[in-house]
């Protein structure tokens, strides 16, 4: 890793509350790696030569989170190999144990600037979930798995973003609104 340590962003929020795509609009205008706790699993899950490829499908498929250690170790791997040392981890941490894991394996290799919390009513998050379900071939973007998805979201994730907040590094930010409107809101916190 750089002499200077990684800068993380955490980007966190419900299923649908527009993660994704408010990172592809930061990386655009603010130059950080966005890296996709989800898209890193799915994408070893698909590695045929990965010996956790099913355990990670298993999971994923019902709704509940992967260990911890895999994740770290995806994470860990596409931090030390990138060029860059500004990064979005969207999706993570969503638990008590990914944030002891993180802290325990990461802690001291890179620094947390703040958490980016996207906040979104669920009937919308579901609406653009199920929307989203039509073309993304997503095993988890259907009315099942999403309903885990939310009840996960509620009991594990929320504590995370109290956890940060009590550190005074959660940026709040409501996305209700078009994808546009809402990254003017996220770049305030940016600038």
């Amino acid at each position: 890793m750089a002499a200077k340590k990684p800068q993380i962003v955490f980007v966190l929020g419900g299923p649908g509350a527009g993660k994704g795509t408010q990172c592809a609009k930061i990386v655009e205008k603010f130059g950080y790696t966005h890296l996709s706790a989800g898209d890193l699993l799915r994408a070893e899950r698909k590695n045929p030569e990965s010996e956790v490829g099913n355990l990670i499908e298993t999971y994923i498929t019902e709704g509940k989170i992967v260990p911890v250690k895999i994740t770290c170790g995806l994470l860990e791997k596409a931090i030390s190999s990138s060029e860059n040392n500004k990064f979005l981890i969207d999706g993570f941490p969503r638990n008590e144990d990914n944030l002891t894991g993180w802290s325990d394996q990461m802690g001291d290799k890179v620094e947390v600037k703040f958490v980016l919390y996207l906040d979104c009513p669920k009937e919308i998050c579901t609406e653009r979930i199920l929307n989203r379900g039509k073309t993304s071939g997503r095993s988890d973007d259907n009315v099942e798995s999403l309903h885990k998805r939310f009840e996960t979201y509620v009991n594990e994730t929320i504590p995370i973003i109290k956890h940060y907040e009590a550190e005074n590094k959660v940026r709040h930010v409501l996305t209700e609104v078009s994808a546009d409107e809402v990254f003017e809101r996220v770049k305030k916190h940016f600038s």
